[in-house]
């Protein structure tokens, strides 16, 4: 009878065995992310922050890494598809191509391009994460219900920064603006942002963008000559706030104004989502892993890339599935949230699908402050203190 009850035991926990062996052994759920970016890195002012050819796909990549460390527990092996558009390319045919065999879908794009990719692929289920456009129309007349935002806004970049200052009593701004589009959007934010917080633009300086040669041999010498002409007559004011996305002109500033100021906005003090500088919070671990992979340090479009890559695997790993709908469901549902080194988890704003996030401020070195600054409350989240509110907002999801 002994005999008996031990064979039975031994058959049942080899039978255990094989059945759990059979689990572990099982092909993990596949979850393709693509990527999709605009070929050719653009030219900066500064020989030292010349972006790579990888900034962006490489945050992605990193994130991958890290979604596969918990998805091997989960049974779940993500992976990652890039695509780059060459001048003249088909965006949406680009876009199309990668939804073919990825769920979701992390773009680099300006604003018009992602709103033709972001329609063209509403009716195939695939989510889409706008890694690189600031552009606030994207968030509020032309919002889209499968477009989530990791970038920032510009006006969330422009109360971050009007927050410190008006914080630090610097509230008369002379505004410096470019002469390109987005120098006048960035402008209309910090505009915007002047009058919600009490501050007071004294006076505003355009500077025409008339081409030529950005570096010569003579560059310095005329700049030194140029700049505090250019600032001088000005009433009195606090700081110099410049718009100047088009890096035209922006980088000439410090140092070189007719007024001793500080200058902030496209120069000087910026506001960024991330910064190679940013230390705290456990990020020095992330920088660390990021230079070891890529022998460089991690911009913001590297962050932006990373947080949407991120918001991918912990939506999965929250509902133990690969499904996009589920997936998509759970990111904009009232329980999500991800962790991404800046002191404080971040959710989605449910009006318009833009990720909430402090805004880093920093001078080119050292992070210099984090916005929200103290003191300015709201009744949901402060986070919310940095660009349209709900209230504010014109988005309609469809």
């Amino acid at each position: 009878m002994i005999r008996w009850w031990v064979g039975l035991i031994g058959r049942s926990l080899i039978g255990l065995s094989l059945a759990a062996t059979s689990v572990f052994a099982a092909e993990p759920v596949q979850i393709g992310v693509g990527y999709l970016g605009i070929a050719g890195a653009r030219s900066t002012l500064s020989l030292v922050e010349q972006p790579a050819d990888n900034d962006g796909v490489a945050g992605a990549r990193l994130a991958i890494e890290d979604n596969n460390t918990t998805g091997k527990f989960l049974g779940q092996r993500f992976t990652l598809e890039e695509r780059r558009i060459k001048e003249g390319e088909d965006a949406v045919q680009a876009a199309t191509d990668l939804a073919a065999r990825n769920g979701f879908i992390i773009a680099d794009l300006p604003a018009d391009a992602l709103l033709k990719v972001s329609d063209a692929l509403r009716d195939r289920g695939t989510l889409l994460f706008n890694a690189g456009a600031i552009d606030e129309r994207l968030r509020e007349a032309d919002c889209r219900a499968n477009l989530i935002h990791t970038a920032p806004t510009r006006a969330m970049l422009a109360d971050a920064l009007g927050q410190y200052l008006v914080w630090k009593q610097w509230k008369r701004w002379l505004l410096v603006v470019g002469s390109h589009d987005e120098d006048k959007l960035f402008a209309d934010a910090l505009r915007r942002t002047a009058t919600r917080f009490g501050a007071k633009i004294v006076q505003e300086k355009s500077f025409e963008d008339k081409g030529g040669a950005r570096r010569t041999d003579s560059g310095v010498t005329l700049i030194q000559r140029q700049m505090p002409v250019f600032t001088q007559g000005a009433p009195a004011y606090d700081v110099l706030v410049a718009a100047d996305e088009s890096e035209v002109f922006g980088a000439y500033l410090p140092y070189r104004t007719w007024d001793p100021r500080p200058v902030a906005g496209s120069a000087g003090l910026v506001p960024r989502s991330w910064d190679a500088s940013q230390d705290q919070w456990g990020a020095i671990q992330m920088q660390n892993r990021f230079i070891k992979l890529n022998s460089r340090r991690m911009t913001a479009l590297d962050m932006q890339a990373w947080t949407a890559v991120r918001m991918i695997g912990e939506a999965t790993s929250r509902t133990n599935s690969g499904d996009v709908r589920k997936v998509t469901d759970f990111i904009k549902g009232p329980d999500f949230s991800v962790a991404a080194f800046k002191g404080t988890k971040l959710t989605l704003r449910d009006w318009n699908l833009q990720l909430r996030q402090p805004i880093l401020l920093v001078d080119g070195r050292m992070v210099v402050s984090v916005s929200p600054q103290e003191g300015f409350l709201h009744q949901v989240s402060e986070l919310d203190t940095l660009g349209y509110d709900r209230p504010e907002s014109k988005c309609k999801l469809k």
